[in-house]
């Protein structure tokens, strides 16, 4: 599953330099997270890092459109990593 910014967002910067998949870019009002880089920090961190430096609660959620399963983003992971290696 790939995470959502919802429209709490406060634009505060804290989330977009701890993305470890560059997913999260400004976008026109406030930030916004690619699903197809968004690997909920599967293969990085134990828990997503945008939601732990976010200052609002509940702010980054579960993009309900993008569902993905545990395996699913290890395999987006590694494609997005290791590509160049394979």
């Amino acid at each position: 599953m790939a995470l959502l910014i919802t429209k709490k967002c406060i634009n505060c910067d804290m989330c977009e330099p701890e993305c470890p998949n560059d997913a999260i870019s400004m976008g026109n009002d406030i930030y916004e997270i690619n699903p197809d880089l968004c690997t909920e920090c599967v293969g990085h961190y134990d828990k997503p890092t945008c939601q732990s430096v976010c200052p609002i609660t509940n702010t980054i959620i579960i993009d309900p459109a993008h569902t993905e399963s545990q395996d699913e983003l290890w395999e987006k992971f590694v494609l997005i990593h290791h590509a160049d290696k394979i």
